[in-house]
């Protein structure tokens, strides 16, 4: 066995220095070295190849494209964001908060497969823990009488959970894999990499080398079987992925699990997917007894009113190809201290701030001496500029106390002269509108130029400044 050494990583990047450093010449973030002791132990890391498994150089017409087939996790939520399904050999990643649902996510997804050998080790819970949870989770799957449903019945025990789904609470590469050869799955999960460890390195779980190692060695056996492996990654204070970025590099699909803990809803985004779209959302509802899958998101994002209210308006907007509705709210009033005051929830606040200088200079309504607060209810973040004309729309209606009807939606954005601004697949958005039951939507009039209005029940309103907008719906 060859001698400790010790070595200073970036917890930013992951860049590897043998003295610390102040500024890491990598990523140039500053006191961002920890020490770290690692042994190299070449002997036990070492692997023989076979002259079968040896690589060759193939010209680019002479390699292989038959269509890879993809594991189905009869989630339509899950399966939207991965692009169809789980790649065969393929490492994926999902991050989260603590406690947003990771956990539950991935047990509940394993529960569902069919006909799949799937291995689940956590380094966090017991056995005992994963079979209360699971216990929890197939509540769901009964009907009100107590009976188990006929799908569920034909592909689950008599006990109501799938009988190719096995359970291990274990932290070390090493006996991981043993465990792997034993049972040979057809999926691996593992929950979480912050906690697994190898024996090859002395650092404790969680440093960057442990991260960096073992994500190495499950990447290193997804590709050789062909097994599909996800791992539940921690996040940190900023949002972001725990460990270093190279692990994000290193891994083929990054998912975020993200939501509001005081909603019940959750949102899955793909930040990064060598197999798919990284636009694409999926939407989920937690209850107590799991997550279900919600099929129209607007219902839960579009608050319910009996009366109309001022700073209120409806915005058409797209999460890679699907259309949602969310309700965009303002409060506009008078500054009581000498600086206004400005904030936004869910929406860039630079971006609010070019709006209300749009109103002022281009439109000339006075909001420089007013407070100006902005929300996107539902407390999700929305980054598609077709919810300009929605956010000035409301933030007008605030100020002049005028409600905007709730069978309105807009679908827009603005540029810096005032003008209202296409925006992509406005098809989509109006027919989602219509389909909705809104009785108006207002939409660019460069959009509407290509626009078969006769398709839509629904009426189009062409606006080119923002004033069009003010004069149709508070004139």
């Amino acid at each position: 066995m060859a001698k400790a050494k010790t070595y200073f990583f970036c917890s930013n990047c992951g860049y590897q220095s043998s003295s610390w450093l102040g500024k890491c010449p990598e990523c140039g973030k500053w006191n961002t070295f920890s020490e770290e002791v690692i042994q190299a132990a070449t002997s036990s890391k070492a692997k023989t190849y076979s002259q079968s498994n040896v690589s060759k150089p193939k010209l680019i017409h002479e390699v292989s494209t038959s269509e890879t087939k993809r594991i189905p996790t009869l989630c339509g939520e899950f399966d939207r964001v991965l692009g169809g399904g789980i790649v065969p050999g393929s490492l994926l990643l999902l991050g989260g908060e603590p406690g947003i649902g990771k956990s539950t996510l991935l047990l509940q997804t394993a529960l569902s497969i069919p006909n799949c050998k799937i291995l689940y080790v956590s380094g966090e819970e017991s056995e005992q823990q994963i079979k209360m949870r699971a216990d929890r989770l197939n509540g769901e799957r009964r009907t009100k009488n107590g009976e188990w449903r006929e799908s569920e019945r034909d592909r689950q025990g008599a006990n109501g959970f799938s009988t190719d789904c096995y359970v291990v609470s274990e932290t070390v590469t090493q006996r991981i894999m043993e465990h792997v050869e034993a049972i040979k799955p057809d999926l691996l999960i593992v929950d979480s990499i912050q906690t697994i460890c190898t024996e090859t390195i002395d650092s404790s779980a969680g440093s960057i080398s442990q991260i960096r190692e073992c994500t190495t060695e499950f990447q290193r056996y997804a590709k050789e079987s062909g097994v599909p492996v996800l791992l539940v990654g921690h996040i940190t204070k900023d949002g972001n992925l725990a460990g270093p970025k190279v692990m994000e590099h290193i891994v083929d699909c990054v998912l975020q699990f993200e939501g509001d803990r005081n909603y019940g809803y959750r949102l899955l985004r793909s930040l990064k997917n060598r197999f798919g779209s990284t636009a694409e959302i999926g939407i989920f509802e937690m209850h107590g007894d799991g997550l279900r899958e919600v099929a129209n998101p607007s219902e839960f994002l579009l608050s319910q009113r009996d009366e109309n209210l001022s700073g209120c308006a409806i915005a058409a907007t797209l999460e890679g190809v699907r259309p949602m509705f969310i309700e965009v709210q303002s409060l506009v009033s008078t500054a009581v201290y000498g600086t206004p005051q400005r904030n936004a929830n869910g929406f860039d606040f630079r971006r609010l701030s070019m709006l209300l200088a749009v109103l002022e200079k281009r439109c000339g309504f006075k909001l420089g001496a007013k407070d100006v607060f902005l929300n996107i209810a539902g407390g999700i973040r929305v980054s598609d500029p077709a919810i300009d004309l929605a956010v000035a729309c409301s933030i007008l209606s605030s100020n002049v106390d005028i409600p905007i009807s709730p069978r309105y939606c807009f679908a827009a954005e603005m540029g810096l002269s005032g003008e209202v601004r296409s925006v992509g697949r406005v098809e989509h958005r109006i027919a989602e509108a219509d389909r909705l039951g809104f009785e108006k939507i207002f939409v660019s009039k460069y959009n509407a130029r290509s626009l078969n209005k006769k398709r839509f029940g629904i009426d189009i309103v062409e606006v080119s400044v923002i004033e069009d907008a003010f004069r149709a719906l508070f004139a």
